[in-house]
């Protein structure tokens, strides 16, 4: 049975957990592409900007489904390395380094698409709110996770509207804060909490960047 109609319906009930928060300068940072349409009611709630995170995975060469790393955007861009599976690839780190250059050629080429020429948000000493639709294994949170603890900000906080408890449990050290409105036991597909699940085109991620990115710029010092 389904939780939530749509994407926009689970970032709206979202939102009205996290605004009661008074989160300190906060950022929402949202995973593309099914993130964005839930990221961005909280933006809108919470009146904060918000930026994406882009991740890549880097299959093994001969297995390109096995992810023995993940690769995530930024001016520094952060390399997540699954130990025990680039171990028994035998890949090394440089190995990984180089698979990693193709798939950060991938998330270059995708953030001009979804943002133009906009900056990356800073988020040092800041509350970074990073959110998607759902997590089931987690590999891809965890990896974007990592990397905006680099980046500096005062607080990382975890929310989703689904998830798997032991993903959850398992992201956590990752986190300073975790906010997920539902945790079934025996989660098989986080489509399966949504009444509508279908793939978010591209387009609506540049419709609704597009629209951050005014809002941001109406909340400024000295806009109008």
């Amino acid at each position: 049975m389904s939780n939530f109609h749509n994407r926009t319906e689970a970032g709206k009930a979202l939102a009205r957990v996290l605004v009661d928060r008074n989160y300190s300068d906060p950022v929402i940072l949202a995973l593309p592409r099914g993130g964005v349409p839930v990221g961005i009611e909280v933006a809108r709630e919470l009146h904060a900007p918000m930026d994406l995170i882009m991740v890549r995975k880097i299959g093994v060469p001969a297995q390109p489904e096995l992810a023995a790393a993940a690769v995530v955007n930024g001016d520094d861009p952060q390399i997540v390395v699954n130990e025990s599976i680039a171990a028994h690839a035998a890949l090394s780190r440089a190995d990984i380094e180089h698979l990693a250059q193709t798939q950060l050629e991938e998330i270059r080429r995708r953030r001009v698409k979804y943002l133009g020429d906009r900056s990356s948000l800073p988020l040092e000493g800041r509350t970074a709110i990073v959110v998607d639709d759902g997590i089931a294994t987690g590999a891809t949170m965890r990896a974007s996770l990592r990397a905006v603890r680099q980046r500096g900000p005062a607080k990382v906080v975890l929310a989703v509207p689904v998830a798997a408890p032991d993903t959850l449990d398992a992201l956590s050290a990752d986190v300073d804060e975790v906010v997920c409105l539902l945790r079934p036991p025996m989660l098989y597909a986080i489509g399966a909490h949504y009444d509508v699940f279908d793939q978010t085109p591209d387009e609506e991620v540049v419709r609704l960047m597009d629209e951050a990115a005014t809002l941001a710029q109406q909340r400024a010092p000295g806009s109008d």
